[in-house]
């Protein structure tokens, strides 16, 4: 149940905030070319268990994407389900998922030169969400969905500062708002820094990364929590 925030400004840039849900217990690798040989040129925080990756970047492609988990609507026996840590490798490589696809659901943010996109796949169809100018927000739903209670309290806060592109500073200004979530507690539905155990996943957030996209390339922050679900001032 992740959740990433993007600003889109029109015209070759972006900019987001990414806040990562797993399980405590499954290690990851901090932001690094993990795949020289399979992936030359890419860079990404590493899932040490399936080898995948959540966030990858390819920056001399100006490429990065995103994964985040998504309900299915089709029942999937595990023993028939492909690992979705190759997504985000594969996209920052020019190769983007097509249907049918024997994974569980997901929502794939791909930013690249050509702009912002959602592919989203639900376990029997797969769809595009272009994402607009402006700011927005995604989890586990659909791009901006008014029901993602998170995203219902916290988008009109995130829009509400100027436009990424406008500020020098426009990470910090994010990380205040997320710092400002923070005050709830992680099992708040409304939590962007989650703990997800009450709403029936073993997830909680982990870290976070700031990043940009623009003519220049791709630079990502990265940040790991003191302790899962916990934010420290």
């Amino acid at each position: 149940m992740c959740t990433v925030v993007i600003d889109v400004d029109g015209s070759d840039a972006a900019r987001l905030l990414a806040v990562r849900d797993e399980d405590p217990l499954r290690e990851w690798d901090a932001l690094g070319a993990w795949w020289p040989e399979q992936y030359p040129g890419v860079s990404g925080i590493r899932d040490r268990r399936a080898g995948g990756a959540w966030l990858a970047v390819n920056p001399a492609e100006r490429r990065l994407a995103v994964l985040l988990n998504r309900a299915d609507v089709v029942d999937l026996p595990e023993e028939l389900a492909l690992s979705r840590g190759s997504l985000a490798l594969e996209s920052v490589s020019g190769r983007s998922p097509a249907a049918p696809l024997s994974m569980h659901g997901f929502n794939l943010l791909e930013v690249g030169a050509e702009g912002a996109r959602v592919l989203s796949w639900d376990g029997a169809l797969l769809r595009e969400t272009a994402v607009d100018a402006g700011t927005h927000m995604i989890a586990h739903d659909d791009l901006d969905d008014p029901g993602t209670p998170r995203i219902a309290a916290w988008l009109p806060e995130f829009r509400a500062l100027d436009p990424a592109a406008a500020s020098a500073d426009w990470p910090a200004e994010w990380i205040a708002v997320l710092a400002a979530s923070a005050r709830l507690s992680p099992e708040d539905d409304r939590a962007i820094i989650r703990d997800n155990r009450p709403h029936g996943y073993p997830t909680q957030s982990l870290l976070y990364c700031t990043a940009a996209v623009t003519a220049t390339g791709v630079d990502v922050d990265y940040h790991a929590l003191p302790a899962p679900a916990h934010w420290a001032d």
